[in-house]
């Protein structure tokens, strides 16, 4: 692939900490910490409330190796789980628990978030997938990070896995997502002209105390500030390794395709944050079954018309980066539905949350011990 870490991955989950008995949420990432990290060292680590755990993949030179990473890690968190009488659970949003019910971890990070945005802050339960890309040229990062927002709403579709909330069906795909707006710095950015422009803007931001550093930027996708990675942010948790693995696969062929380009000067056509936002919020309503706007057509497709437009977009690269099976499972997505699909029919048939929770565990677990 020519530069070192040019479309490295890094894949980072978080997961609900559930009792398997009431199926609640439980404020127990202590007890998991503790042991978690004699086996996954610092690849695991507590967020904002006790009940999230969060675990990272090492550096992948590849989706296979992302796979084995994610499995791996999956496998091993539900194990110290399970020692301590709980399970793990992959949705972005639990569906009958109460963020009144959570206990905030103690870490300084932590209380000055609670502190500056209060109630937003205490209410913000939810549970995201983070894909890094790597791009160790700033300014190519900034470029494909340009190009890239026209597609996030049709990957953030595929992802879509929170209907529930506190024990409603918001009729929402994705409820997590609308959570998170009521933060700063969220949503799908601006695009800017340089890296350098992007540096002025953090450095306003520190200037005028807005935040302490660039990590405090919670858009849908940022130049990471520590490493050398576009990170994308826009993602539900899916209930699946296969989920994860084919977003993975499809945000690296993206990135690798729209480097291309670059290298090739040609350039693809940027859009405002005013237009991406209606796609947002179209994928964020509808999933996979609504429509999004085709911008050049000026017009209303089918989402997965969008998608297949997009695994077409990839197609020569796909290949390249060995990843063509895993992009191609968006269409076994689109045939079973996004996780949000498959909760709503769990929950039509047994008219009961339990159930819904009962079986987010078995698909969070399923194929984990193959």
């Amino acid at each position: 692939m020519g530069e070192a870490g040019l479309f490295s991955l890094g894949i980072e989950e978080e997961f609900q900490i559930v009792d398997p008995k009431t199926r609640e949420l439980r404020s127990h990432i202590q007890e998991l910490l503790d042991e978690g990290k004699m086996v996954l060292k610092e690849q695991v680590k507590a967020e904002m409330h006790q009940s999230v755990v969060e675990v990272g993949s090492e550096i992948c030179y590849n989706v296979k190796e992302a796979r084995n990473e994610v499995t791996k890690l999956r496998k091993s968190i539900a194990e110290v789980a399970k020692h301590h009488g709980l399970t793990i659970a992959s949705s972005g949003t639990h569906p009958i628990s109460k963020w009144e019910d959570q206990a905030i971890t103690d870490h300084p990070r932590y209380h000055e978030v609670v502190h500056d945005m209060q109630q937003v802050a205490r209410a913000n339960l939810i549970f995201g997938l983070h894909v890094h890309v790597g791009i160790p040229d700033k300014e190519q990062a900034i470029q494909i990070m340009n190009a890239v927002r026209y597609f996030l709403p049709h990957i953030f579709a595929l992802s879509t896995n929170s209907p529930f909330w506190k024990g409603n069906n918001t009729g929402y795909m994705s409820y997590r997502s609308k959570i998170f707006d009521r933060f700063p710095r969220t949503g799908i950015p601006d695009h800017f002209h340089s890296y350098k422009e992007f540096q002025t803007y953090v450095e306003l931001l520190v200037k005028t105390h807005c935040v302490d550093d660039a990590k405090k930027i919670w858009w849908d996708i940022r130049p990471h500030p520590y490493f050398d990675t576009i990170e994308f942010r826009i993602c539900d948790v899916p209930m699946t390794v296969d989920e994860t693995i084919t977003i993975a696969a499809l945000f690296q062929a993206i990135v690798a395709k729209l480097h291309k380009l670059l290298q090739q000067n040609l350039g693809f056509r940027l859009y405002r944050r005013l237009y991406l936002n209606e796609n947002k919020w179209r994928a964020a309503r509808y999933g996979l079954e609504g429509k999004l706007i085709d911008f050049g057509k000026q017009r209303e497709v089918p989402t997965t018309d969008l998608i297949n437009e997009l695994l077409e977009f990839i197609d020569d690269v796909v290949d390249e980066l060995n990843c063509r099976e895993e992009a191609e499972y968006a269409r076994k997505i689109i045939e079973i539905g996004s996780g949000a699909r498959r909760q709503l029919n769990v929950f039509e048939k047994e008219k009961d949350l339990k159930a819904v929770v009962d079986y987010i565990i078995q698909q969070t677990n399923k194929g984990l011990n193959d």
